[in-house]
């Protein structure tokens, strides 16, 4: 953080530093805030060769703040843009179980399988270290709304 906010004093429209300080932000409990940044990043750098990851950080954001319809919305908007970034798949599902959009959840859970079965082993099974053990299981409660069992 202490680098982030170090470029940022010396550049304030380091479009990359802002995405940087999002992520840290969303995955150290402060969602909103991390949004906030994130939206900065792509304003300050729309054609960013990260977009997707800053995209799919902004359903992630919505999500972990419980905003599961803007989280669906915001998801199916990086699914759209890019429908072969795998890891946008298991916070769709996610969001629509939440919604309570179930059958619509079932047909994304099995769509997501078929293309992005790896993005489920990596959250789920591998637990990457920057999420938040409650961030996880909070994901993994949406994709049980959505019919999805661990194999």
């Amino acid at each position: 953080m202490a680098e982030v906010e170090r470029a940022l004093a010396i550049s304030p429209n380091l479009a990359n530093a802002h995405a940087v300080l999002g992520q840290i932000l969303l995955h150290t409990g402060r969602p909103q805030e991390g949004r906030v940044a994130i939206e900065k990043s792509i304003r300050l750098d729309p054609r960013d060769a990260f977009a997707q990851l800053n995209l799919m950080n902004v359903a992630i954001s919505f999500y972990l703040s419980r905003e599961y319809r803007s989280a669906v919305e915001a998801a199916k908007r990086v699914v759209r843009a890019y429908p072969d970034f795998p890891h946008i798949y298991p916070w769709l599902v996610a969001a629509l179980g939440q919604s309570g959009w179930i059958e619509e959840a079932r047909r994304a859970l099995q769509e997501a399988i078929a293309i992005a079965s790896a993005s489920f082993d990596l959250l789920i099974r591998r637990r990457p270290p920057w999420y938040r053990s409650e961030d996880l299981d909070h994901l993994i409660e949406g994709l049980h709304k959505a019919g999805w069992r661990e194999t």
